[in-house]
This record gives structure tokens, C-alpha cells and sequence, in this order.
């Protein structure tokens, strides 16, 4: 079976640039002939004018509003639903900040192709690297596992192969109508994180592969730490309530996916960052007082 059409999924908010950016790119794509594109954009309540950009200059996109409560997998929930009613070959997520390099879905859609005739549909993968040092960024994750130890280790891409994960980001990842058939969407219970991990690995789970197309499709830089619940140079106060914010580690959200995936260890790994954000304050503030009460300037 082929991909003859195709439903791309994101979305936005306050990102109004890197949005008109990554669609840019996405139209500038060297797809098939015969593929029919959907593009489908939940701009989250942007107060930026995303929305009516997308509708200005790409008048093709379909926007959906959100009032500013979906985050990033409630829009990508929201897109994903309307595509589930309509007839597409595959649905590909795509982040808003991502400029996609012009074969990453004809790439994409190749590969899962030749997976699906060979009797094996799978969710495929593209690698996403910064564009400041060229590094990894963003793509297939593999999930190790060491005695009491389960760490999530980013797949680096082999240059002319495909490469077989347990799950992934979903800055770029193309689900087959086979996949999502069975798996329906993104878990409801997750806010803004996890969706994603947790899709690729329910996926894993039910017997499809995760799998990493050759090469980079496309640019992104990674999220930075800086002002967040991992910056252990702000405040504890500042750093706990961004830790159960949304875009943080929210108890009942973390609970669900460790408790999903994580096995026997889980009640371990579910108290983990609320005892790891605890203790790194401690000790910064130990080094802070250590070094006269006040943190030394950057060089």
C-alpha cells in the first residue's frame, strides 16, 4: 500500500516567525505528484497574530482555534482527532519550530512505504539537529535499561540506513492509517509533555516498529534549561512551580507514564524529579553560601 495523501498536524502558540518558517518549508517540500497534502494548525490562543498569518499567507492550512489551554499535546490531540475523520494514508506531526529540509517527506513517506509492502507499518522517524551546532536535537529515542537504571538515549542517525527505536520525538514522525488505527490519538491525560514518548512506545508495545529514515530531515535548536525547573541557579520557590506547571513534570501526568512504562521501578522514578529538583536546590544554595552569599557573575 501507498501514501497517496497525507495529513500534517501542529501546533501554535506565540510562535509566530518559526510557525510561518516551518510551514514555508513544509510547502516547499519535493513531494510525489500524486500526494494529496492536508495541513491542519491549532493555533493555541496566540496573541501574536499566528493565526491570522497562517490564514493570510497560507490561505491552504486549515487553522483551528484554541483558547490557550490545549498546550502542545492537547493542539496536537485536537489536529490529530479532526484528521481521524477523514480518510489519510498517514498522518505526519511536525513541530512549529522545525524547518524541514525540501526531501524530509518524500523521505518519510518512502520509507514507511517500503515497510508497509514489506507487511511491517511502522511510525518513522526524522532526526532534527540545531542549526547553531549542527548537533542531534530532536528524533528516535531508544529506551535502555541497566539494573535499576532506565535511561531514554537519543538515536543518532546513520547516514545512508534506517534505524530501529523504541520511540520518539514527534518533531517530525509520519504514523501509517495501520498504526493509528490501533493506537487511535495522543493520550488525553498528557498536557504538553510525554504524548509523544508515550505514543512511540504504546506503538512499540503493540507489535509496530519505530523506525529512523537516513540522514537529517531537517533543523531545530533544542529547548534550552535556562529559567526552568532543571535551572538549579533560580529560586526553589520559582523552580517547584514550574516543575508542576504543565510544561514541567505535573504529578498525576509523570505518575501515568512511569507507571505505564517503567515496570517495577516506577514508584522510584515517579518521586525522581521531585527529589532531584529538592536536592540540587539544597546544594546550589550550599555553593551560593559557600561562596559569600551571593552567586558569582558569568564570565
Amino acid at each position: 500500500m501507498s501514501i497517496h495523501s497525507l495529513a500534517v498536524l501542529i501546533t501554535s502558540f506565540n510562535r509566530r516567525e518559526s510557525t510561518l518558517a516551518s510551514l514555508k518549508s513544509l510547502f516547499l517540500q519535493e513531494t510525489p505528484e500524486d500526494l494529496q497534502l492536508a495541513v491542519i494548525l491549532v493555533d493555541d490562543g496566540s496573541t501574536d497574530g499566528t493565526g491570522d498569518a497562517v490564514r493570510s499567507m497560507f490561505p491552504q492550512v486549515r487553522v483551528l482555534d484554541g483558547d490557550g489551554s490545549l498546550f502542545w499535546n492537547g493542539g496536537m490531540r485536537k489536529a490529530f482527532a479532526t484528521a481521524l475523520m477523514e480518510s489519510f494514508d498517514a498522518y505526519l506531526l511536525l513541530n512549529d519550530d522545525t524547518i524541514l529540509y525540501k526531501d524530509a517527506v518524500a523521505r518519510a513517506i518512502a520509507c514507511a512505504t517500503a515497510l508497509q509492502q514489506s507487511g511491517s507499518p511502522a511510525i518513522v522517524v526524522g532526526s532534527i539537529r540545531s542549526h547553531q551546532t549542527g548537533d542531534l536535537s530532536y528524533g528516535g529515542i531508544s529506551m535502555r535499561t541497566r539494573g535499576w537504571a532506565i535511561k531514554f538515549e537519543k538515536v543518532q542517525p546513520h547516514e545512508t540506513s534506517a534505524s530501529l527505536c523504541d520511540t520518539m520525538n514527534a518533531n517530525f514522525a509520519l504514523i501509517p492509517k495501520q498504526v493509528a488505527a490501533v493506537l487511535g490519538n495522543l493520550e488525553s491525560r498528557f498536557r504538553h509533555q510525554f504524548g509523544d514518548l508515550d505514543y512511540g512506545l504504546r506503538a512499540s508495545c503493540a507489535g509496530f516498529q519505530v523506525t529512523l529514515i537516513p540522514g537529517y530531515a531537517g533543523e531545530c535548536n533544542p529547548n534550552s534549561s535556562a529559567g526552568s525547573w532543571r535551572d538549579p541557579k533560580i529560586a526553589f520557590a520559582q523552580r517547584w512551580r514550574h516543575l508542576l506547571s504543565p510544561k514541567g513534570v505535573p504529578f498525576p501526568e509523570w505518575r501515568l507514564f512511569t507507571s505505564r512504562h517503567y515496570g517495577w521501578r516506577w514508584p522510584f522514578y515517579a518521586a525522581s524529579p521531585y527529589l532531584k529538583t529538592i536536592i540540587s536546590s539544597l546544594l546550589s544554595r550550599k555553593r551560593t553560601q559557600a561562596g559569600g552569599g551571593m552567586a558569582l557573575p558569568q564570565q
